[in-house]
């Protein structure tokens, strides 16, 4: 069982988005974070902490992953710095978000469909006891 995980802070115009990325198995889930204003490293590890089980993490999106062997320091140093230099979040994590994102849309959808199926149901239920209530005796 191969696991991995990744959280990348970046500043998305107003706010301080946080996306962890979770491996297993070839996996990838992806969970948005919204911090407000820069948050400093404790403050991410807290928040981490404190509110691991509220993080919603999106569908899993497969992923092929290369097996790492032994890297060349200078090549793990660049790598490194290539991270650090690179903003924003990578395609598999923005396509979990996305999917997560949809989803929710649905659910919501379906949600406030039924929601207004059962108030036209109640209104249609109301009137029918009024017209019978007009029918006094007859």
């Amino acid at each position: 069982m191969d696991s991995a995980s990744k959280l990348t802070v970046f500043f998305d115009d107003p706010f301080w988005v946080g996306v962890y990325e979770r491996r297993v198995n070839n996996l990838l889930e992806a969970a948005r974070i919204v911090f407000g204003e820069e948050p400093k490293d404790y403050e991410v590890y807290y928040y981490l902490l404190n509110n691991w089980s509220k993080l919603r993490f999106s569908p899993p999106v497969r992923q092929c992953v290369k097996a790492e062997g032994r890297i060349n320091p200078k090549r793990m140093q660049r790598a490194i710095n290539k991270q650090l230099s690179q903003t924003g979040v990578g395609t598999k994590a923005q396509q979990a978000l996305k999917l997560q994102h949809e989803q929710a849309v649905l659910h919501r959808k379906a949600y406030n469909k039924q929601k207004s199926e059962e108030e036209k149901l109640f209104k249609y239920k109301l009137k029918q006891q009024k017209k019978k209530e007009k029918h006094r005796g007859r």
